[in-house]
């Protein structure tokens, strides 16, 4: 497990790794900082589709293969990404980037439910899924410390040599593939398909949609439209991302308690709790005077909430697949990253004021907070056959 997580830091943390790096490329590429904005949407959109085809692919191929190779080919993208000389290479790059980095997660989450005891199974996808969304802190904390000694180019060749010891690792370190079902890739389509049929499954996803996107909405908003004493001051930055890597760790240790709980309520209840932190985020940030701490003491809590949604969206849903968790894994991951992806595109809407940015993560995630509170009550009115 602690193999898995620690290159899913490294996988996903790429999606995360430009935020800090906004500016580098537009100095570089004579660009403006909302336009270098697009590395970040377009991996995301690239990641989200590669799911579609990874879930699939895992069960024709084999975890552990499907794990190796794509780690080898996200390592070559993201070298890649180091030599490129404009945005449009860049994010042509990226998307490739995105592309290859989405074999890992579907595999590593179905390799989990296929070795892992029944009795530890929560608690090890609890741990997977913290380890995502502490990429989403730790690879800005790391990008913006590397960028400051080697330069934005030397963060993407440091990421390709990580990426590239990873697939090296985890090629002995998992165990063999086993021999597969049978079952068609197209079986798995159809399976998506007949998912998205269940109103208790849509709601789900709609809620999964909100997590990551306000997640990146509202860490990007602090960037380009932070209060200036904050947004403008490196040191800030990097202390307020690092703030929320505690929560993310806490979150594992709370299963036990938190799995009391039916995972539907969960996801509303954690989203609605982020939501209204990040309202108050807002209310304190009014007229830019909202003090360091206390803003790291509101993003800590925050992340806290989006951590514990996050496993339960994916119990959730796959409590409503039966024999489709493949399918069903493939389709939340999927929608969550198109979220991720969306999130730059959201806080360049809305970053008049950081507090604009705050108040609009609030209304996503406590629409998501409703969405999933719905889907959880509708999934008793679905007859038992079609769970």
């Amino acid at each position: 497990m602690l193999a898995l997580c620690a290159v899913g830091l490294l996988v996903v943390g790429q999606l995360y790794t430009v935020l800090p790096l906004l500016g580098l490329f537009a100095d570089s590429w004579s660009t403006t900082t909302a336009a270098a904005g697009l590395t970040a949407t377009v991996f995301g959109f690239g990641y989200a589709t590669g799911f579609l085809f990874s879930g699939p692919l895992s069960d024709r191929f084999g975890r552990r293969r499907l794990i190796v190779t794509g780690l080898t080919l996200t390592a070559a993208a993201t070298a890649a990404t180091a030599l490129a000389p404009n945005l449009v290479t860049g994010c042509a790059v990226r998307a490739v980037q995105g592309l290859c980095a989405a074999t890992f997660a579907p595999a590593a989450f179905a390799y989990i439910a296929e070795r892992i005891a029944p009795t530890r199974r929560a608690t090890a996808m609890t741990w997977l899924t913290s380890s995502f969304l502490a990429a989403g802190v730790l690879g800005q904390v790391l990008a913006q410390s590397l960028a400051a000694v080697v330069g934005w180019r030397g963060v993407f060749t440091t990421g390709a040599i990580a990426l590239a010891a990873g697939a090296v690792a985890l090629r002995f370190v998992l165990g063999p593939d086993r021999t597969s079902t049978g079952g068609s890739t197209l079986d798995a389509y159809r399976a998506m398909g007949r998912l998205l049929t269940n109103p208790a499954v849509t709601l789900l996803l709609l809620a999964t949609l909100t997590l990551l996107g306000g997640f990146v909405a509202l860490y990007t908003g602090l960037q380009v439209a932070g209060p200036p004493d904050i947004s403008g001051n490196a040191g800030t930055l990097l202390a307020l991302r690092a703030s929320a890597l505690p929560a993310m760790l806490l979150v594992p240790l709370f299963t036990t308690r938190l799995s009391k709980l039916p995972a539907a309520q969960r996801v509303g209840s954690a989203l609605l709790f982020a939501g209204l932190i990040s309202g108050l985020t807002a209310l304190f940030g009014r007229g830019g005077d909202i003090g360091v701490l206390a803003l790291g003491a509101l993003l800590f809590v925050f992340v806290f909430g989006i951590a514990v949604a996050a496993p339960a969206l994916v119990e959730a849903i796959g409590s409503l697949a039966g024999p489709a968790r493949g399918a069903a894994v493939a389709l939340y991951t999927f929608v969550l990253f198109v979220g991720a992806s969306l999130g730059p595109q959201l806080a360049a809407l809305l970053d008049n004021s950081f507090s604009t940015v705050a108040t609009g993560v609030a209304v996503l995630l406590i629409g998501g907070a409703a969405a999933a509170t719905l889907g959880h009550r509708l999934r008793h009115r679905v007859p038992a056959g079609e769970k």
